[in-house]
């Protein structure tokens, strides 16, 4: 009974408060009326609220792995093209024609930067190349899996419609080599200790009628390349009928191989042999020479100058 006479009473409250003028300086009203927004306000500012009166910034909600995952194989498959197409790709040993530098089933990593910026092969290098001539002739072409050909296409393992090649360089453009009896072999007149690389039991030549025997000239752009397995590699000695002549274009050569990746028992670096380091220059006698002793020369062809200046200013005799 008491809840019914309140609610009467608050009733009637309400009648007389609207049937009458509000005085805008009535304390009960100033104190409903901010009482009444201040509430409106605590209930607009209240935490978590996304109301229209929040200002707050929205906290953002990260990503799951699984969400990112796919984006981080992407940028990696394309981070593995650009590797494998300007700075380094992986390349596989098929043959024993490079024992014992490299046995096969090695891996090894070839730099395809450098030849970006003008750099050519040099002697006593590894490099890969493109089949010039159809050096690989009635080879079996490899059948590889779907994970293979993927491999293959991120650069992580060789194409196997690629045909390529693995030789060391022995001469360059311009140079002149030979081979004659087992060795050595000769550079421009300058013979080659090769027992560092050479496989065990074989000769620097090969004694044969059909290309072990030979005195070639390289020109400019080509290179000459021999596999460290003289008696097992059919190299520029054994293509000399092609129509290169068993010279290697420049422009074929893929990169240097630098590094046997793979196994991890057999990594190492392909560095260029000692045997390398003398001066194979085509440079003559003449040349030599003049940059041996360049002011004794100088002198020489000074003193004729020289004494038909002196007899033009000596003075007359007099008489």
């Amino acid at each position: 009974m008491g809840d019914v006479a309140v609610g009467a009473r608050s009733g009637h409250d309400g009648e007389e408060h609207r049937g009458r003028p509000v005085d805008a300086a009535d304390p009960a009203t100033d104190d409903a009326v901010t009482s009444g927004s201040d509430s409106a306000a605590d209930e607009r500012t209240q935490p978590g609220d996304d109301g229209p009166g929040d200002s707050a910034p929205k906290q953002k909600t990260q990503r799951s792995f699984w969400k990112e995952l796919p984006i981080l194989i992407g940028i990696a498959l394309v981070l593995a093209l650009l590797i494998k197409t300007f700075l380094v790709q992986a390349f596989s040993i098929p043959s024993d024609s490079m024992q014992n530098t490299l046995q096969q089933g090695d891996r090894v990593l070839v730099d395809k930067l450098t030849p970006w910026f003008g750099s050519e092969p040099e002697r006593g290098e590894v490099v890969v190349f493109h089949d010039p001539s159809k050096w690989l002739a009635g080879e079996p072409t490899a059948d590889p899996n779907a994970v293979q050909t993927f491999l293959s296409w991120i650069g992580l393992m060789p194409s196997a419609e690629e045909k390529d090649l693995i030789k060391r360089v022995i001469g360059v453009g311009g140079d002149t080599v030979e081979c004659k009896g087992t060795g050595p072999v000769k550079v421009n007149g300058k013979a080659l200790s090769e027992s560092s690389y050479v496989y065990p039991g074989n000769t620097p030549c090969t004694v044969d009628d059909i290309g072990g025997q030979f005195k070639v000239k390289v020109p400019e752009g080509y290179i000459w390349v021999m596999g460290d397995h003289r008696q097992n590699s059919r190299d520029s000695r054994y293509n000399q009928d092609d129509k290169y002549h068993g010279m290697v274009p420049v422009d074929e050569v893929v990169g240097r191989a630098i590094v046997k990746a793979w196994p991890i028992n057999r990594w190492g670096t392909l560095p260029v042999p000692d045997t390398f380091d003398q001066d194979l220059s085509t440079r003559s006698a003449a040349s030599t020479a003049l940059s041996v002793a360049p002011q004794g020369l100088a002198l020489v062809g000074a003193v004729p100058l020289v004494l038909w200046r002196r007899r033009r200013i000596a003075p007359a005799d007099p008489r």
